[in-house]
């Protein structure tokens, strides 16, 4: 590419998804924009709002009319400041939920049918109202180009406003479901991204990445470079916005620090030759699809394709974060219950020359020079790898793995292999990590019986060495 537009240029999401729609969503520019709605939605606009919905919901016209009262609507949300939003989501909320009588009526009608006809057209009628209009309306969206991606947008921003109102957390249920349907993994397509990609779609990538920071187009084409892969899924109404990406270093050996994974003045690797894959960075792109998985299908997918592409590739792994350790180490120095030894504890309050435990591991946990002080690394490395040893294979009160990015790979049929000290120096590996990283090992031939183990028994798999570290 001879021209690149500047990474991280910043712009609000729906700032780029009114500049989208008003290019693609002709038909609705006829009223909403023209009308100049008041952004905080008042009382005279939310009126109109509803009878735009019901003329959505009347379906009078034809298609092309349909879609042209969609489009309006939606761009009328669009022009809406976050109070407004926050109206407009609240009135879908609250005015066009299934009618809880109605339902009564209908399920007293099938219990009262005579026949198996008469309860077979009370069974399609509670059916068809257990459907919430909001819901009739939201699918409409299906239809106009760009319609999946605005919904999707609506509900990024529809997920934070639902943690704090029920009537809201309904409609992101509604919202939730509908996505999940039109984004079923058999409509993706698995796309692989090269420097050849266009730039555009390049650019999206770095504002997209959420594991380790793109710092510049260098740095994006080494990650792209003939030792690396870099696979994307794509949703055929979304065909410029990637779901979810993975990033794939060709190495031999298992990787344990990405600065020297990541190194852009590293010689480039044979992919002929390389008998590892690591999977050094996976970042879900679109927040509104949050709970829609297919970051397990496409890891499996690429584990397929780089299989048949090289042969040679004997290891899949991954190189991980441990993003919730720090967390939990503050909570169990908070609570007195890391279960330090004697002399541990003794040693880290000479080092810090604090007077309590929690402050001298808190100043020791936050020196930024920690893992490069052999002193004080003497100390804390045997400590901290059996504290992160433990974190990763004792369950949480759910049953489920505390962290994150461990349940992610654990719900894949991955093993926790092998844990790196000093692995991401980064401000951002200390903080939540304390610089610590951890290998996933997904091996084929016991992918769907440590999945099983861990999704019905709940059950960890980790490797001896793991095991051994977290004993202490």
């Amino acid at each position: 590419m001879n021209s690149q537009p500047a990474i991280g240029t910043e712009e609000g999401l729906w700032d780029r998804t009114l500049r989208r729609v008003r290019r693609v969503w002709p038909l609705g520019t006829r009223g909403a924009l023209r009308d100049a709605v008041d952004p905080r939605l008042s009382q005279d606009d939310a009126a109109r709002i509803r009878r735009q919905i019901d003329a959505c919901l009347e379906v009078r016209g034809g298609e092309v009319s349909g879609r042209a009262r969609a489009a309006e609507l939606g761009e009328t949300y669009l022009v809406l400041n976050a109070d407004g939003r926050r109206r407009f989501l609240e009135i879908l909320a609250r005015d066009y939920d299934v009618d809880s009588t109605v339902i009564d009526r209908a399920v007293q009608a099938r219990h009262d049918a005579a026949d198996t006809e008469s309860r077979r057209r009370a069974e399609a009628q509670l059916r068809e109202l257990l459907q919430a209009p909001r819901v009739k309306l939201l699918a409409q969206f299906n239809a106009l180009e760009a319609g999946v991606k605005f919904l999707v947008d609506l509900r990024a921003e529809l997920i934070p406003l639902a943690r704090q109102d029920a009537e809201l957390k309904a409609l992101d249920r509604d919202v939730h479901r509908l996505l999940a349907s039109w984004f079923d993994v058999g409509f993706l397509e698995l796309k692989r991204i090269t420097w050849d990609t266009p730039a555009s779609l390049l650019e999206k990538l770095t504002e997209y990445e959420a594991v380790h920071a793109i710092r510049s187009w260098h740095d994006l084409k080494n990650r792209l470079g003939d030792d690396r892969r870099c696979y994307a899924y794509f949703h055929p109404h979304m065909p410029d916005e990637p779901l979810i990406f993975v990033e794939v270093a060709l190495v031999n050996g298992m990787a344990g620090n990405i600065h020297e994974l990541l190194d852009e003045s590293a010689p480039v690797g044979d992919p002929e030759r390389a008998d590892t894959a690591i999977f050094y960075s996976i970042s879900n792109c679109q927040a509104g699809l949050a709970g829609v998985s297919f970051g397990n299908f496409l890891i499996k997918r690429v584990v397929s394709d780089l299989t048949r592409e090289l042969p040679n590739l004997k290891t899949f792994a991954t190189l991980s974060p441990i993003p919730g350790l720090r967390a939990w180490l503050d909570e169990q120095l908070a609570s007195a219950s890391l279960g330090l030894e004697e002399t541990e504890a003794q040693t880290l309050l000479e080092l810090s020359g604090e007077s309590s435990m929690p402050d001298s591991f808190a100043k020791l946990l936050n020196r930024r020079g920690l893992t490069r002080d052999e002193e004080l690394g003497k100390v804390l490395q045997p400590l901290l790898m059996r504290l992160a040893a433990r974190y990763l294979l004792e369950s949480g009160r759910d049953g489920r793995a505390r962290d994150r990015v461990a349940h992610f790979h654990l719900s894949n049929g991955a093993r926790v292999e092998r844990l790196n000290w000093a692995g991401d120096l980064s401000r951002k590996g200390i903080q939540q990590s304390a610089g610590i990283m951890v290998n996933y090992l997904y091996k084929v031939s016991d992918i769907e019986k440590n999945h099983e183990a861990y999704s019905e028994e709940g059950r960890i798999t980790a490797s001896p060495q793991v095991r051994k570290t977290a004993r202490g």
